[in-house]
C-alpha cells in the first residue's frame, strides 16, 4: 500500500511515538449531521489517531444495543452512504486524521464496489471494515479498495484457529480488526482473560498492526493494550456518554474522555518490541 494512505503514515508516527493508537468509532449522521461532524473534529484536536465511521444500517449484526441505537437513530434522520461521504468531505475541509469506513456489506453493493472505491479515495476515505463479509468472498471488493489505494480491513477474534490468523494474516491491509471478546459490541466492565493469548497468537503470525475493538471501554482498557496490541477502538463507551450527555455539554464531555483515553496509549507497542 502506499505510503501516502494516511492509515499508513498514523502507523509509522505511532511507531515513531513509541504508542498505541486511539481509534474512536462515530456512527455518520449520529446524533445528527453537524453534529457528528463537530464530534470529529473535537476527537480529532482531544487526540484520536484515526477513526472508525460507521455507515448506519437497519440489521448490524455485529452490535450490540448501543450501536443499534445509533444507527436507527441515524437511519431516521434519513442517513445514507451518500451522506456519510459528504460527512467525511467536510471533516476533511479541516482536518486529515485517517478515517476508515465500517458498513455492512447490502449498502456497499447496492452503491457498486468500483464506485464506491472510487468515490471514497476521491472524498478521503483511507479503507473499509466490513464485518458480514467472509474472507473468502471478499476479493472484489478487496482489490477495488487496493486499486484506489484504500485498506480493507479483516477480523480475527479469539475462536480463530492458527489457519484462519495465517490467512487473514496475509491478507488484511493497513491493520487486522482483532475482536476482544466472543459477543458483539458494547462497554464491558473488564477485558476477556482470553484476550493476551489470542493477541500473542495473533502478532506471532503476522506482522500487520493489531487494532482491538469490541468491549474497549475504559483508558484502563486501553492501557492492557499497551505491549500486546498497536491500537484500540472506543465505540460504545463514546455513544453511552453522548446519550447520557446534554447536548449543550456533549462536545466538553466527549472531548475530556477521549483526551483521557489518549493518555492511556503511551507505551510499547506489539509492532516496535
Amino acid at each position: 500500500m502506499s505510503a501516502q494512505n494516511r492509515i499508513d503514515r498514523a502507523f509509522a508516527g505511532l511507531k515513531q511515538e513509541g504508542r498505541i493508537g486511539l481509534f474512536p468509532y462515530l456512527t455518520a449522521g449520529y446524533p445528527d449531521r453537524a453534529a457528528c461532524v463537530r464530534l470529529l473534529r473535537v476527537m480529532a484536536d482531544a487526540g484520536a489517531d484515526a477513526f472508525e465511521l460507521g455507515i448506519p444500517f437497519s440489521d448490524p449484526l455485529a452490535d450490540g444495543v448501543t450501536m443499534q441505537i445509533t444507527s436507527a437513530k441515524s437511519l431516521a434522520q434519513g442517513t445514507t452512504l451518500a451522506d456519510a461521504f459528504d460527512i467525511v468531505a467536510e471533516f476533511r475541509q479541516t482536518h486529515d486524521t485517517p478515517i476508515v469506513m465500517m458498513s455492512y456489506v447490502n449498502p456497499l453493493m447496492a452503491y457498486g464496489f468500483e464506485r464506491l472505491c472510487a468515490d471514497a479515495a476521491r472524498i478521503g476515505v483511507d479503507g473499509f471494515i466490513v464485518p458480514d463479509m467472509p474472507l473468502e468472498e471478499a476479493a472484489e471488493l478487496a482489490d477495488a479498495a487496493r486499486q484506489h489505494g484504500l485498506h480493507y480491513v479483516y477480523f480475527l477474534a479469539p475462536t480463530s484457529d492458527a489457519g484462519r490468523i495465517e490467512a487473514v494474516g496475509g491478507q488484511s491491509s493497513g491493520f487486522i480488526y482483532c475482536v476482544a471478546l466472543v459477543g458483539t459490541t458494547g462497554a464491558r466492565s473488564e477485558l476477556s482473560a482470553e484476550l493476551p493469548d489470542f493477541l500473542a497468537r495473533a502478532r506471532a503470525a503476522t506482522a500487520t498492526p493489531l487494532v482491538v475493538g469490541f468491549g474497549i471501554s475504559t483508558p484502563a482498557h486501553v492501557a492492557r493494550l499497551v505491549g500486546m496490541a498497536d491500537g484500540a477502538i472506543v465505540s460504545s463507551a463514546i455513544a453511552n456518554l453522548i446519550e447520557a450527555t446534554p447536548p449543550e455539554q456533549v462536545e466538553a464531555a466527549v472531548d475530556e474522555f477521549v483526551r483521557q483515553l489518549r493518555a492511556a496509549t503511551a507505551g510499547t507497542t506489539a509492532a516496535t518490541r
